[in-house]
């Protein structure tokens, strides 16, 4: 698969960072997902410290750079250099220490500006890069968002998918994305699921068209993204399959190595099928909570056992 990679001016565009140098490269390619704070690179050079990570000044390095001469302060930043960050950028509107723009110019490193403190613009630029940044494959099927539980939809071209989409958006869930689902693999255990922006705000219906959701009927039908909990795959009718098991055994669909549970509803003219995917999302989101409508079953009837032995 190939190495994804943001641009320094996505980011800058993303969080509206003023360019203090550099800004003829901010073409300037970002292919990891983890910010630096330069401690060591300060300090002395270290063949351990990961390169090509952005670097973020806070109030703590600026502070010190300030209270060095021009000269040390000047080797101290070669230091950060060295490991050739993408960018440089400073938080809280803080002024650029002397040296700064001039060393990173002649290195033809960026350095930006913005008003965020430290805290929070570094738990906002890491979630940019790990999503834009994240493994992630195309595959044909519906994404929605079930009370809170992201659902991906899968079956056969025909089977329903969308036509079941429109009418849990009737319900007041959610659409994600029609026709064609991104998975983007942000953790070994999470996966989340977008559209290809193309297909954005957009459902599309046999015998009517192309619906955009949004304009239809409000914000609240549509998200941009969600957590994908559950994989169901809509299937035909089987007529001599056990259909009334107590409970089912929960099987799993792996994703780019992130498994998560696999569900088969199957079609027949009249069934609810928009009502079972609910009852399934409810029945996961009971289930993580430690609850099994089967096992408050059997118990009732250990009980009433016990009661006629009595």
């Amino acid at each position: 698969m190939e190495n994804k990679n943001v641009m320094v001016k996505q980011i800058q565009n993303a969080f509206s960072l003023e360019v203090l140098a550099g800004k003829d490269e901010l073409h300037r390619t970002i292919d990891k997902a983890q910010v630096r704070r330069p401690g060591l690179e300060f300090l002395n050079h270290f063949d351990f410290i990961a390169t090509g990570h952005v670097q973020i000044l806070g109030r703590n390095e600026i502070s010190y750079l300030h209270t060095l001469d021009e000269d040390e302060a000047r080797h101290r930043i070669g230091n950060m250099v060295t490991y050739d960050p993408p960018c440089v950028i400073i938080t809280s509107n803080q002024e650029e220490p002397d040296g700064l723009l001039t060393y990173c110019g002649e290195a033809r490193i960026p350095v930006l500006r913005t008003p965020d403190s430290m805290t929070e613009f570094v738990q906002k630029l890491n979630g940019f890069l790990v999503k834009n940044l994240a493994e992630e494959i195309a595959i044909h099927g519906v994404c929605v968002n079930v009370s809170g539980i992201g659902v991906l939809l899968r079956g056969k071209s025909g089977v329903g998918k969308s036509e079941t989409a429109h009418t849990l958006i009737g319900r007041g869930h959610r659409l994600v994305s029609d026709d064609i689902v991104v998975i983007r693999k942000l953790s070994p255990q999470t996966l989340l699921g977008t559209h290809d922006g193309s297909n954005k705000e957009f459902l599309a219906l046999r015998s009517v068209g192309l619906l955009n959701v949004v304009r239809m009927y409000g914000r609240t039908s549509f998200q941009e993204e969600t957590r994908l909990t559950l994989d169901i795959e809509l299937i035909e009718w089987q007529k001599d399959a056990l259909n009334n098991e107590l409970e089912v055994d929960m099987k799993y669909k792996e994703y780019m190595g992130v498994s998560i549970p696999h569900i088969q509803i199957q079609l027949q003219p009249g069934r609810d099928v928009a009502g079972l995917i609910e009852a399934a999302a409810n029945n996961w989101y009971l289930r993580m909570q430690g609850y099994s409508a089967a096992e408050e079953f059997r118990h009732r009837l250990e009980e009433a056992f016990h009661d006629e032995e009595e």
